[in-house]
């Protein structure tokens, strides 16, 4: 829950930061600058998370790799070793759908300027749009 009021209350910081500005060359309620400060923190967030789940891989691949150096016994080397059934294999996929609905979102936003809502509309079909895909792909290696 604290998470998410901390993305909501991060998300509109901009959009409060924008309430400010009485500009009325700004009719469509969006100023690129804040638009490209928002893709950028977005942008970064997705590296960081991309180099986190990178460092946890090795970081399991270097302890199962102590584990058997040591000679641990079987029954605990299988406890410790044995994945959470949260931990899908489809998760690498399931990233590839993510990042290229945001890609072609952020394609087609830049062949619609100006900037405004329909750019957060596209944003929004674009990423349902890979996650139906994902759905799709779950749907189909299941059988």
């Amino acid at each position: 829950m604290k998470k998410i009021i901390s993305i909501a209350a991060l998300a509109a910081t901009p959009i409060m930061a924008n309430a400010q500005n009485n500009n009325n060359n700004n009719i469509q309620g969006l100023n690129e600058d804040v638009f490209n400060a928002c893709a950028a923190i977005f942008t970064a967030g997705l590296f960081m998370i991309f180099i986190l789940a990178i460092i946890k891989r090795i970081m399991d691949y270097r302890i199962k790799n102590k584990i058997v150096e040591k000679g641990i016994p079987e029954n605990i080397a299988s406890s410790i070793l044995q994945t959470s059934p949260n931990e899908n294999r489809n998760t690498n996929i399931k990233w590839f759908a993510l990042l290229t609905g945001i890609g072609a979102g952020l394609t087609i936003i830049y062949y619609t300027l100006p900037l405004g809502i329909h750019s957060l509309a596209i944003m929004a079909f674009c990423i349902a749009a890979s996650f139906l895909g994902y759905y799709f792909f779950l749907k189909q290696s299941e059988k």
